[in-house]
């Protein structure tokens, strides 16, 4: 190896904090750098459906935005379900990962690897594959992205500094409401930095980011798509229930942004007002049909209408979960993302922390004539 190949973690405190968003804002601009970068994701949480493909979805879609080739991909070492949780518990799984984890060093001389952390700090112990315990095997630097619910979140990565040490070298504090990004940029930031958390960005809430593709929705309700399944990468920031009178609907569609508006098959006078505001896809539960004019009208203005066998609340339900378990895999968050990390994000501090040697610093001396 004609290199030393350096390792960072990005691991987060609470599952769903913006990993995967900001390994590709982090790596697309350190590839700008002409930096080489690989990517790997230990312990898989998200694996394919396919029963044929075992590729966790979030390596697949980061390995084709990045356009790693093979060489600059590590392997997934386990998927944390329930069944390998219950083979390890019964004695069935035997694997030493931590062992497994070390074949990580035999690099292929990239610059720097960029792993994935578990959801949690403690996620993957029962295998030897929580971010602690990734980060001590790999000799690994950790940065912790953090979702700003609340001024909660010091508490957390104060507590997390406290485990992981000088191997902590900085937080990304992600999805800050706009209300309050002063108060993180003049209060919460300066105190993180005097406890020695250097914080390399602050992510104000973007509501793309925060937004379900309808293609999603169909997907998580097993709905069946009625009109417009070519519309199926529309994005919805909202939600809204047509359960009132029209009027009182009316109120309420005029407030809301790129809405999906979940009513009952037979509500033409919803299904209508909703179509005429801004929403994004019907869907009608009871697995009642739309009449002609609602589907006809529907097709006209290109908003897809779903049909689902389920009751409101349960829909309601299903979708709230989608919301709460946002993943970055429509092409329009990536530019959000990388838009949004080259305005927020410190890359160079980054480097320095990580002593890396960017293409302009091994840039060579000219020859004297």
């Amino acid at each position: 190896m004609s290199k030393s190949t350096k390792f960072l973690l990005v691991g987060s405190t609470e599952a769903y904090s913006g990993k995967s968003a900001t390994i590709l804002g982090m790596a697309h601009q350190l590839q700008s750098k002409g930096l080489d970068i690989a990517y790997g994701k230990p312990l898989g949480t998200c694996l394919s459906e396919s029963q044929t493909d075992l590729m966790d979805e979030d390596v697949r879609f980061i390995k084709q935005t990045l356009n790693l080739p093979e060489n600059r991909l590590y392997p997934t070492l386990i998927a944390l379900d329930e069944a390998t949780i219950a083979q390890r518990i019964c004695g069935e799984d035997k694997a030493n990962y931590h062992t497994l984890l070390q074949q990580f060093s035999q690099s292929q001389g990239e610059d720097l690897v960029l792993l994935e952390g578990p959801g949690t700090l403690e996620e993957g112990r029962l295998f030897g594959l929580s971010l602690p315990q990734i980060a001590q095997a790999m000799k690994a630097s950790v940065i912790l992205v953090v979702r700003f619910n609340s001024i909660l979140a010091v508490d957390a990565l104060t507590a997390a500094r406290e485990r992981l040490g000088d191997r902590l070298i900085g937080t990304l504090i992600n999805d800050v409401p706009k209300d309050q990004l002063e108060m993180v940029q003049t209060k919460v930031q300066p105190f993180l930095e005097n406890q020695g958390i250097a914080v390399l960005g602050v992510l104000p809430r973007n509501t793309l980011l925060q937004s379900v593709s309808v293609g999603e929705l169909v997907r998580q309700l097993k709905a069946e798509v009625l009109c417009r399944p070519d519309r199926m990468d529309l994005m919805v920031e909202s939600l809204t229930i047509g359960a009132m009178n029209v009027n009182s609907a009316l109120k309420y569609f005029r407030k809301a942004r790129n809405m999906a508006v979940v009513t009952g098959g037979d509500r033409t006078d919803i299904q209508l007002a909703a179509l005429e505001t801004s929403t994004q896809c019907l869907i009608l539960t009871g697995h009642l049909p739309p009449s002609a004019t609602i589907l006809s009208r529907a097709e006209d203005l290109e908003i897809p209408i779903l049909s689902v066998d389920l009751d409101t609340l349960t829909t309601v339900g299903i979708i709230d979960r989608a919301f709460g378990q946002v993943r970055l895999h429509e092409p329009i968050k990536v530019q959000c993302i990388r838009h949004l990390m080259k305005e927020h994000f410190d890359v160079d501090r980054l480097i320095a922390k990580l002593q890396l040697e960017t293409a302009t610093s091994r840039k060579p001396l000219a020859s004297s004539p």
